[in-house]
């Protein structure tokens, strides 16, 4: 299926899952190859994969894509931009993460503290784990990455703040029903989430 058979069957919303498909069959290999020649994992290269696509359709819904370029380099553009944010990301929370350490090892806790801090920490990443990944970077972008809901939106292309307050409010939800059982991780991973020490 040629460029202008994809693009014309998503403006026409004439059978678009069977472009979409298309895409997916045509160019998902070149674009996992970039993610992990690139020190990413398949399970990354998924992610950016879809949410390039989401990327290109819209593009091509709203005219935005003209055919200038080959769907092909569009997409590859596209998804290398995403996996360098993500790289840049990753850096910057791991460095984060190390000053963070760093800070708190010069402070004397009690070792047993130390343990049940690292463990409850622990058990609050295996939850955003288990939200889902835009529940997860969601509540990563806002309570540690301190970015703004304004930010946020932009940043995961939602269609307005109240969509994004809602997504939120959902995923906090879902994460408290989660500790339900267990009310002194719950009572940690409230302190986590305000911020407090």
């Amino acid at each position: 299926m040629s460029d202008q058979e994809i693009t014309e069957m998503i403006q026409r919303n004439s059978n678009p899952n069977k472009a979409i498909a298309q895409l997916y069959e045509q160019h998902y290999d070149m674009l996992e190859s970039m993610v992990i020649q690139n020190s990413g994992t398949e399970e990354e290269a998924a992610d950016i994969i879809q949410e390039s696509m989401l990327v290109m359709v819209q593009m091509i819904k709203t005219g935005k894509f003209r055919g200038e370029s080959t769907i092909k380099s569009m997409l590859y553009s596209i998804s290398k931009n995403k996996w360098i944010s993500e790289i840049r990301r990753k850096r910057s929370s791991l460095a984060r993460h190390e000053n963070y350490l760093t800070k708190h090892e010069e402070n004397e806790l009690d070792v047993s503290e130390a343990i049940t801090r690292q463990e409850n920490l622990n058990f609050v990443m295996t939850l955003f784990d288990k939200l889902g990944e835009t529940c997860k970077k969601i509540l990563n972008l806002f309570y540690y990455e301190d970015m703004a809901m304004k930010e946020i939106c932009e940043k995961m292309e939602f269609s307005s703040e109240q969509v994004l307050r809602n997504k939120k409010y959902k995923c906090l939800k879902s994460l408290i029903e989660s500790v339900k059982s267990s009310p002194q991780i719950g009572e940690q991973l409230l302190k986590s989430l305000r911020n407090e020490k």
